[in-house]
């Protein structure tokens, strides 16, 4: 390694010798870096689980364009919107069809007594409201009273039930004060909030749902006509429907104003955003301990170079070769160690979470810059001192 660094250098590796000669402390040094990046990897990670556990349903929907209540900011939240609004809708030029979606919430509970929370779908079954092949070969099924489909994903659930369903073998259990015949499955996945999906008719939904009216859905789904433009149709729908209890976006706009909602405004995302703030000033205030410390230490010799003519330039780099070192060396343990907490929380709860490239990337950025923040702090009593100070 000294060989290596001293070819990129082009002079001794001062910085690298001054680390490894008290391996105690680059160790506790490394220890800290790592555990920085495993910190911030895992709230970013599990930032990312949650956006991508937003956007699950909002990729299931076979619409170009939302119309939901006025006061909506997540898809489950928000008045429910009159159903007229779909047929004035329809008269809109480039609108092709309009579907109304119903949305709710049911618990689940299993036979040892734990609940499973399940957000529900309730669609017309004679339109094609959902793109998940697996609900839409299934359409006519659903079509009768009280049956269901189900999401496979629902996590905490034995997969063996969900084979079975799948090869043929309903399943059933009682719901709301009614029982509801589970006939086949699909794949969404749950997230913070539900455990999974299950999706029935709207005159199912309206079964379970009784303080619910079939005239008021959730949201209308608006599919427009091939080719056409979305930009000015939306604008025409807009002007059409009255802007004191509805709102029209596309599904896109709806996706990334429900994921600022619960990002910045629930506990959940703030949570993790303090959690990646946090991380990072524990790196620093380790990097710098140990940094200062090893300043601190050399003192005499750091003096000597100045008193002959060496510049503060010459005393940053020393420092920044050990902060670049220390954020390289602690980022590569901490970079593996996530990936393998990131596997066992996503077999475990069933999020979304995956290490992405880009994140790896970034947090390895952010941990070269922490390092190198720290090691400006630590020589700035070299940067006032006198020489004859340092002795």
């Amino acid at each position: 390694m000294t060989i290596l660094l001293g070819h990129l250098l082009g002079r001794l590796p001062i910085g690298w010798l001054q680390l490894v000669h008290n391996k105690t402390r680059l160790a506790a040094a490394l220890a800290g870096v790592a555990f920085a990046s495993v910190l911030v990897l895992m709230q970013l990670g599990f930032l990312g689980a949650l956006v991508a556990s937003i956007k699950l349903p909002y990729d299931q929907m076979n619409a170009d364009l939302l119309i939901s209540a006025s006061d909506m900011n997540t898809l489950a939240d928000g008045s429910p919107l009159p159903r007229q609004r779909m047929f004035e809708a329809l008269t809109v030029k480039g609108v092709q069809s309009a579907t109304p979606l119903y949305y709710g919430k049911v618990e689940w509970k299993q036979p040892d007594g734990t609940i499973r929370n399940l957000d529900v779908f309730g669609i017309d079954p004679s339109v094609e409201t959902l793109r998940n092949p697996a609900i839409s070969a299934r359409l006519n099924d659903i079509s009768l009273s009280d049956v269901a489909l189900i999401d496979a994903r629902v996590r905490n659930v034995s997969k063996s039930l969900f084979a079975k369903i799948a090869a043929g073998e309903p399943y059933r259990f009682e719901v709301k004060g009614r029982t509801l015949k589970v006939v086949g499955t699909f794949e969404i996945g749950g997230g913070f909030s539900a455990d999974g999906y299950l999706v029935v008719s709207d005159q199912t939904f309206l079964r379970l749902f009784p303080q619910r009216s079939a005239g008021a859905p959730n949201h209308i789904l608006v599919t427009l006509a091939p080719g056409a433009d979305p930009a000015p149709i939306l604008e025409r729908l807009r002007a059409t429907l009255p802007a004191d209890d509805s709102i029209v976006r596309t599904v896109e706009e709806t996706f990334g104003r429900d994921q600022a909602f619960q990002t910045t405004q629930r506990p959940v995302g703030l949570v993790f955003g303090f959690g990646v703030v946090i991380g990072i000033l524990v790196g620093i205030i380790i990097v710098y301990q140990v940094l200062s410390t090893d300043v601190a230490e050399h003192l005499k010799e750091y003096a000597t170079f100045k008193a002959i003519g060496y510049s503060q330039r010459f005393f940053l780099g020393i420092v920044f070769e050990e902060a670049l070192i220390l954020a390289i060396l602690g980022f590569v343990p901490g970079f593996l160690v996530s990936l393998l907490l990131y596997t066992v929380v996503a077999t475990v709860t069933g999020l979304p979470l995956a290490m992405t490239w880009a994140r790896a990337a970034f947090v390895l950025m952010g941990t070269l810059g922490m390092c190198a923040l720290s090691g400006a702090i630590a020589t700035r009593k070299l940067a006032r001192a006198n020489p004859a100070d340092l002795f």
